[in-house]
């Protein structure tokens, strides 16, 4: 029931590799239609439900993290849990397909 967050590569390391809880990263650009298309379905799951926190990285300003997590085609939604990519997405989903894919991590 919270708000998506936007990290940089200066605040990932601590919003979420050492976060207590899964995180959702959803690597996009502002010039990715579907990376638009999946922003509102990402945050009704954020407002619905308190055991994934989502956040987002823009892949243009933040090219650190984007390169070590070899990021090469977005919409990328990548599950970090105890600092570990746990899952990977890659596209945009519709909001029943993305919820299946997060079940273990939102349920």
């Amino acid at each position: 029931m919270a708000a998506i967050k936007h990290v940089t590569d200066s605040d990932f390391t601590e919003t979420v590799l050492q976060n207590d809880k899964p995180v959702l990263v959803d690597f996009w650009a502002e010039w990715c239609g579907p990376c638009r298309m999946i922003n509102p379905v990402l945050e009704e799951i954020a407002a619905t439900q308190n055991k994934l926190e989502i956040v987002k990285l823009n892949v243009d300003e933040n090219p650190q993290t984007t390169a070590a997590y070899r990021i090469t085609s977005i919409p990328a939604l990548s599950v970090f849990a105890d600092g570990k990519v746990v899952k990977q997405i890659i596209g945009a989903k519709p909001k029943a397909a993305l919820l299946r894919d997060l079940a273990e991590y939102t349920a």
